[in-house]
């Protein structure tokens, strides 16, 4: 699913961003950009600079978190959240700005316009040319990019601690400061609208699986603009002009709907002076209340049958599902999100993995397999399952095997073994994925960008050690349903003018 539009190596891989995030198992075929590559004491974060102040919660809130002297988060006056994060193992800062805005603010009429813009952020302000802006970054020996989602729209740039200040320069700059009546602008913009053209074309028009995965997601969430794709319909990119990116622009970037995130070789208090500098001066905006992304489940069993160009026949199963963000804006309980989290590592995580050992290994009816929850997206989402049957297996039979797989999480006493191993395996990728500066950065602007805590991060061990066998069997009784179920199954076709559009 178009999860991300990303940019660049120093990013979390794909493989560590699904591990992060536990993210979509065919985001890879759907993700876009430029040049795709893809808790601390309320002490320690005081601001001593003068019209800043700190956004640590209440006492009572803080004590929720275990303390991290090396964590330390500000609010500037004009609404800039700052998130400062001290790992001295190298003489280098990541930094990386993220906006509240994404896919799902879109109009109806302007699909991918986040995207759009977010290319054109690099083409140049009045103080800095587009051409300039990559040459000092260059020159400094930096590295910088930019990533698109359904809920945000980030910017990062990688230096020698020494060049943060420029990073921050360029930042503050381009946050309100984008000329798009500028001549490199104007010239620009036909070429860049063509090159997110040719993005869409090759990831998704020229992917038959990723064709059938966008189809696939507005059956799942047909009432949330996540059923959407990140980089947007091919007219609807053709159609949006200049004029469209900039009121885009001039809505949704502002200090007070961003997160800046500091991970490096830095000093908490030093840090801060530069960015009330560069950023303290811009001004706050009126920022527009988000759609809802919510999604009512429970809507009758769904099956649609594709004929693609595919190589070999798919299935794709998914149940509506809440999150921890939409857990916590509603009242559904939040240890539902848990459950739900450990049922999908027990059933994806390695050989041992039911799905993987009976499915594959033991019975021979599937190929591959792979399942997918994303406790931390933004509003409901769904427990996804993707699977290649064996020559020979029907996608119907290879449905009623994992279907029987799923039913015994609703009456079956689970081991203590594979809830040990869950819990194991669901903590290890996110800690992992924080192994690098980047790593770091992206994990906590990825959460505050989504209306959470990073900190929530730190809490998974306590919460998944109070999840027992009951507690799955109750969440897979209430979601894992078939009337709660959408399913989809992709056929090969030996004419591809047969094939469905």
């Amino acid at each position: 699913m178009k999860t991300l539009i990303k940019t660049n190596s120093n990013l979390p891989s794909g493989t560590a961003i699904k591990t992060l995030l536990v993210a979509s198992i065919t985001a890879t075929a759907l993700t876009a950009c430029n040049s795709l590559p893809h808790a601390s004491d309320a002490s320690s974060t005081q601001s001593s600079v003068s019209k800043t102040t700190s956004k640590n919660a209440s006492k009572d809130k803080e004590t929720q978190f275990p303390a991290d002297a090396s964590r330390h988060q500000y609010q500037l006056d004009n609404g800039l959240k700052v998130i400062i994060k001290e790992d001295h193992r190298a003489p280098v800062a990541m930094t990386q700005l993220w906006y509240g805005v994404g896919s799902t603010d879109e109009p109806e009429d302007k699909g991918g316009i986040s995207h759009l813009l977010e290319h054109m952020m690099f083409k140049g302000t009045e103080k800095v040319s587009g051409a300039d802006f990559d040459r000092l970054i260059a020159k400094f020996g930096g590295d910088h990019n930019a990533f698109t989602s359904y809920d945000y729209t980030g910017y990062y740039e990688m230096f020698p601690v020494n060049r943060l200040e420029l990073a921050l320069e360029l930042e503050a700059d381009r946050m309100t400061n984008l000329r798009f009546d500028s001549d490199e602008f104007v010239q620009e913009f036909e070429q860049e609208r063509n090159v997110v053209m040719e993005e869409r074309r090759q990831r998704t028009d020229d992917n038959p699986l990723a064709r059938a995965f966008e189809k696939f997601r507005k059956l799942a969430l047909p009432n949330s603009p996540k059923g959407e794709s990140v980089i947007g319909p091919m007219q609807e990119i053709a159609n949006t002009d200049i004029k469209d990116l900039e009121k885009w622009y001039k809505t949704w970037y502002a200090p007070n709907n961003a997160t800046l995130v500091i991970v490096g070789d830095v000093d908490p208090q030093q840090t801060l002076k530069k960015v009330e500098k560069y950023f303290g001066a811009l001004p706050s905006k009126q920022i527009p209340e988000r759609p809802s992304v919510l999604q009512k489940g429970w809507r009758g069993y769904q099956q649609q049958t594709l004929q693609e160009t595919v190589n070999v026949p798919t299935l794709i199963m998914a149940f509506n599902v809440p999150t921890l963000h939409s857990a916590l804006t509603t009242d559904l309980p939040a240890k539902e999100v848990y459950d739900l989290l450990m049922m999908q590592f027990i059933m994806d995580g390695g050989y041992a993995a039911r799905l993987e050992k009976h499915l594959i290994r033991e019975q021979g009816l599937l190929a591959s397999v792979v399942s997918y929850y994303d406790l931390y997206e933004r509003g409901d989402g769904l427990f996804m399952i993707q699977a290649t049957p064996r020559e020979g297996v029907t996608l119907a039979q290879a449905q009623q095997a994992i279907l029987e797989q799923v039913d015994r999480f609703k009456t079956e006493a689970i081991s203590d073994k594979e809830l040990e191993r869950a819990r194991n395996n669901a903590v290890k990728g996110f800690v992992f994925a924080q192994d690098s500066m980047a790593g770091q950065a992206y994990m906590i602007g990825n959460l505050q960008s989504r209306g959470l805590d990073d900190r929530l991060i730190h809490t998974l061990p306590k919460e998944l050690a109070g999840i027992s066998s009951k507690d799955i069997n109750e969440a897979a009784n209430k979601y894992l349903v078939k009337d709660n179920l959408t399913v989809m199954h992709i056929e090969p076709v030996t004419d591809p003018s047969t094939a469905d559009k």
